[in-house]
């Protein structure tokens, strides 16, 4: 058994977030969601980094809630699923309101919450042999919390058939969907997703930040909102001095 349920490690500007229950399939329980909660918060805290890479050890990124756990959600009361359904969910939202990009590397299976967890991730690159899906319908359950971050990604057809058939699709199915950004081949896959992440580090610290708040606050606004929302924030960022000796250096370039 593994003594850590969350191993990570940083190189390059890159804060990498392992889950680490292989022999388990890094299925979620409390303690390994605890974790993730706590490696986040460290790398978001953390002046060096510029992205964090979310992924799994062993054969699989994540196969969804652990046999403990479902046991324990056909035992509880109420009060009890709400408090456990709210663990996930503020794991989810966490990785919204970082303000650093937050990308799941997916390889092997991400199933029910495991595949919930890599859709509620900023970015998510897969390699080309990995498989998604969300089997829930199959036991009589619902993807309930998953579906908000889903139907961000997908189209609403889309959204229904992946969350009421409960087939698995191939990583290149999810890049078709809009769930997935890249497809690396499987041999490449850890150095191609490492690069991906790694990439952010050429780029303006406070012009990402931004961009993610912003695109985050407009799904809560109707158009003439987040319109005024953008207004908002483009003024803002023009006051950067990431944005200022940017455009320095392009007008230098140019002329």
């Amino acid at each position: 058994m593994s003594e850590n349920p969350v191993l990570t490690s940083a190189d390059r500007g890159v804060s990498v977030i392992t889950l680490n229950r292989p022999e388990k399939r890094n299925a979620l329980n409390d303690e390994l969601i605890a974790g993730l909660k706590n490696a986040l918060e460290e790398a978001a805290n953390d002046p060096d980094t510029y992205a964090i890479l979310l992924k799994g050890s062993g054969k699989d990124f994540c196969s969804g809630a652990d046999l403990e756990s479902l046991e324990r959600v056909a035992a509880a009361s109420i009060e009890e699923n709400l408090a456990d359904a709210k663990l996930l969910a503020d794991l989810f939202i966490k990785i919204r309101k970082i303000d650093k990009p937050v990308i799941a590397a997916v390889h092997g299976r991400a199933l029910a919450g495991g595949c919930g967890l890599a859709s509620s991730c900023d970015l998510v690159v897969a390699a080309k042999s990995a498989i998604f899906g969300y089997p829930e319908i199959k036991i009589g359950f619902v993807p309930a919390i998953v579906m908000a971050f889903l139907r961000r990604s997908v189209s609403e057809k889309i959204t229904f058939e992946l969350t009421t058939r409960g087939r698995q699709f191939t990583a290149e199915e999810g890049f078709n969907y809009g769930l997935v950004n890249r497809v690396f081949d499987d041999e490449t896959f850890p150095s191609d997703s490492f690069e991906y992440a790694a990439d952010y580090s050429k780029f303006s610290r406070s012009a990402v930040k931004m961009t993610k708040r912003l695109l985050y606050d407009i799904d809560y606004n109707d158009l003439n909102s987040a319109i005024e929302k953008g207004i908002e924030v483009n003024a803002r960022a023009r006051m950067t001095e990431d944005c200022k000796s940017g455009i320095r250096r392009f007008l230098e370039k140019r002329f």
